[in-house]
């Protein structure tokens, strides 16, 4: 740990920086107590600018370069077990490696809190986005949360760690942003001044600790079949808790922070009979798709999701009920299976409304393939003709 104390920084109101240096800032305002860092591309960057705070004495963490992925997440495993207020970030093929601890943070119900910045699995290697990397996780027992650009992954950051940390949830937090169009996109973020991040987290209030003798408790102990059953159905209700306690959470963070945070954003969708769903950047170019069709007067809307899991089942079927068609967009594949993971869960909610639209699925964008306003025009045209099939592969060749 550094031996000096942390050294203030003057609040500012607004600043341009990337969406990594976005979450590496708020990290700072967060100033954990144990962060665990191993570089890979795209995440990189958030590290890189975390690890100057801790190196010029402006957090007081105690920063550990651990040699994996697997050993930083074992590593804050550890600390938070012990009680302290832990982070760390990754991306692609390092959160893969992270695989089997990844599971152990959530079943043993442990708030850590993870940046992913979003990228394609490998093989063929490539570093680009799409979301194949955190969807491969979305069963592993962690929340989920997607940003559209750097102003939301770093209120996400900041949220998350209240979140994680809510008496009823106990669970840890995945932020996601798109690698490299949002973790090294250059853009205006305002900032919410320290004193009011520090009053919104608070100091952590592990309900056990391992560095509690008074008080021993075990942890990853074997579990066979006489109790497992009931301890992944306490899993299940820690998940069906985080749904409400969303909604609590935000209230907080509203009151405190001046920020209001929903499941899901809905963009000119309450009248619109052709709906979008999309999550993450890809939902700012959409945006603009809609805002021009709309000038032409054509009624349509975008639906953007916030939270992933626990997914938002009632919410997004109210939002969709009654509306022409709706495609959804998924940045990963889910093979086998009839179309990607948001198009699934969306298609499982809407399973027994009386007023379910027609829905339609386009996979898009993998490898960070890109994805332009005349794109997603298509995916209006399609809709409003009636064309579109129900598995779609978006701007790929043959």
């Amino acid at each position: 740990m550094p031996k000096n104390k942390p050294k203030p920084v003057k609040g500012r109101d607004y600043d341009s920086m990337t969406g990594a240096d976005a979450v590496a800032f708020g990290m700072r305002q967060i100033n954990p107590d144990v962060v665990a860092a191993f570089p890979i591309t795209p995440q990189t960057e958030i590290m890189e600018r975390f690890s100057q705070f801790y190196a010029d004495g402006i957090v007081d963490t105690e920063m550990i370069l651990v040699e994996s992925e697997h050993s930083a997440m074992s590593a804050v495993v550890g600390a938070a077990a012990a009680g302290a207020r832990a982070m760390t970030a990754t991306a692609a093929n390092g959160l893969a490696l992270m695989w089997e601890i990844v599971y152990i943070a959530a079943s043993t119900r442990l708030p850590i809190v993870m940046n992913v910045v979003n990228r394609a699995l490998s093989g063929p290697i490539n570093i680009h986005c799409d979301h194949s990397d955190s969807m491969g996780c979305r069963d592993s027992g962690w929340i989920q949360i997607y940003s559209e650009n750097g102003q939301e992954a770093y209120e996400n950051t900041i949220f998350a760690v209240k979140f994680a940390e809510h008496p009823k949830v106990r669970l840890p937090v995945m932020v996601c942003q798109d690698g490299f169009i949002t973790s090294h996109s250059v853009e205006p973020i305002n900032f919410i001044h320290d004193d009011k991040v520090k009053q919104f987290i608070g100091k952590p209030k592990p309900e056990f600790s391992l560095l509690d003798v008074d008080n021993p408790i075990t942890l990853g102990p074997l579990d066979l079949f006489d109790y497992y059953f009931e301890h992944k159905r306490q899993q299940i209700e820690g998940m069906e808790n985080a749904r409400k306690a969303f909604l609590d959470v935000a209230k907080e963070f509203e009151k405190t922070c001046g920020r209001r945070l929903q499941y899901f954003e809905e963009y000119s969708s309450k009248d619109a009979d052709y709906v979008l769903v999309v999550m993450s950047s890809t939902a700012g170019t959409a945006k603009e798709v809609v805002d021009r069709l709309r000038k032409q007067g054509k009624k349509v809307g975008l639906i953007k999701p916030r939270l992933f899991r626990p997914f938002p089942y009632e919410e997004i079927t109210k939002a969709l009920e009654g509306k022409k068609a709706v495609a959804v967009m998924d940045r990963s594949a889910s093979f086998g299976a009839q179309g990607g993971p948001l198009f699934l869960e969306i298609s499982s909610a809407m399973l027994n409304s009386a007023k379910k639209p027609k829905l339609c699925n386009y996979i898009f964008g993998l490898g960070g393939r890109d994805t332009s306003m005349q794109d997603i025009e298509k995916v209006f045209e399609d809709l409003m003709n009636g064309k579109p099939k129900a598995l779609n592969y978006l701007g790929v060749r043959g």
